[in-house]
This record gives C-alpha cells, structure tokens and sequence, in this order.
C-alpha cells in the first residue's frame, strides 16, 4: 500500500465536531502537525472530508 504524509495547515476552530473528530482521528490536532499513514480506503475518505484543512503529499 501507498503511504502518504498529511499536514494540517488550517485550525479546525469554528468547524463542525464531526470534522474536529475526523482531524482527531487522523491524529493530527495542531496546525503544522504532520503523520504519516498508509492510504487505505478509510483514511482516503477521512482526508476527503477535511481536505481543507490539510495538504497531503504521497510518498
């Protein structure tokens, strides 16, 4: 599987819960915050969700 890195490089203040969980449960939390995780479907619909507030780059 493909890994890819994720940053989060927008506050999730003033956002719903459900996309502060999602943010949550891609273990992020802080802005510049960066994990890197393998790209399963589940994690490809979590970044789906909020990709507005994080850059993802594959590696």
């Amino acid at each position: 599987m493909a890994k890819v890195q994720i940053t989060q490089v927008k506050s999730t203040i003033d956002r719903p819960e459900r996309q502060k969980r999602t943010i949550q449960a891609l273990g992020l939390g802080k802005i510049n915050r960066t994990v890197e995780v393998e790209l399963t479907a589940s994690i490809a619909g979590m970044i789906n969700k909020v990709n507005h507030l994080v850059s993802v780059k594959e590696l």
